[in-house]
């Protein structure tokens, strides 16, 4: 496994992949985002994945105030940092955009209703397991149990653009640290 690398952010802690898209992936992403039906072999050769994840302070299969405001906060925290993250690469003119987690819609691409499954992704982009909870599929991070928060960024830029931009996000308040997980291996991923 690569070393690790650290970019500090806001409000949490976040671990990330930077991720070339799989086959399996790209036929729901050309869903997702209608324009990739286009030019789909420029799409998926150029697109890439940004699955994230949150260490949540509370198991979120729980219910509660407690859980509900946990789940806000770490909401908050993705939006606040994948909204500065895909404007910037926007601004320097790449496609990025961020999916919502509590709707699976993107944010930024307009005319989209096809829903993005966070779960299904991380387990094929990251081989994390899952379980099923009542009628939802949880995602059971491999230290953090069901303490964790997923969402998913995705791109055009180039992976070592996309590194950089997560390495220089400002630090607005109180700090946490973004931890880069080594790149896949061609037979990890389908």
């Amino acid at each position: 496994m690569a070393a690790m690398g650290v970019a500090k952010v806001a409000r949490g802690e976040v671990e990330y992949k930077v991720c070339p898209c799989p086959k399996s992936i790209f036929r729901e992403a050309k869903f997702v985002f209608h324009f990739m039906q286009k030019d789909e072999a420029s799409a998926e050769a150029s697109l890439l994945v940004i699955p994230t994840c949150q260490k949540a302070l509370h198991d979120l299969v729980k219910v509660g105030p407690e859980i509900e405001d946990e789940k806000d906060r770490l909401l908050e925290v993705f939006m606040d940092f994948a909204q500065a993250v895909c404007t910037e690469l926007r601004d320097g003119g790449h496609w990025a955009d961020y999916i919502d987690p509590c709707s699976g819609l993107p944010m930024m691409t307009e005319d989209c209703n096809k829903v993005y499954s966070e779960v299904d992704g991380m387990e094929v982009l990251l081989q994390y397991k899952t379980m099923n909870c009542g009628c939802c599929k949880v995602l059971l991070h491999p230290e953090w149990g069901s303490g964790v928060y997923p969402a998913t960024m995705f791109t055009s830029a180039p992976s070592a653009l996309v590194t950089e931009v997560f390495n220089r996000y400002p630090l607005p308040t109180r700090p946490y640290y973004a931890i880069v997980l080594s790149r896949p291996t061609e037979t990890a991923v389908p």
